[in-house]
């Protein structure tokens, strides 16, 4: 279950079905991630073919990514069988 969102434009996509601050070739894909967030109960449940799930380093350990687009990821924290700050970022 998602817990936290951190953007702005995701949280209001999230809770609202508002989609007008996210990039609307990204929304689709956007959609199809935080279902399967809501409704993970293990990271095995997030990954699929495509993703690219993986951990981060640094500043970003303890958060994983998945694959939205190009540079474009979906990062969040997996804890206990919640998701938690989960952002949406261009960090390459």
């Amino acid at each position: 279950m998602i817990k936290s969102i951190q953007h702005k434009g995701l949280r209001l996509f999230y809770e609202q079905e508002d989609p007008s601050k996210l990039p609307a070739a990204h929304v689709t894909r956007i959609r199809n991630i935080l279902t399967r967030l809501e409704f993970a109960q293990s990271l095995n449940d997030i990954g699929t073919p495509g993703s690219r799930l993986h951990p981060l380093s640094g500043n970003l350990k303890g958060f994983y990514a998945v694959n939205v687009s190009g540079n474009w990821r979906i990062i969040f924290r997996f804890e206990d069988g919640n998701v938690h700050d989960v952002d949406y970022v261009d960090y390459h």
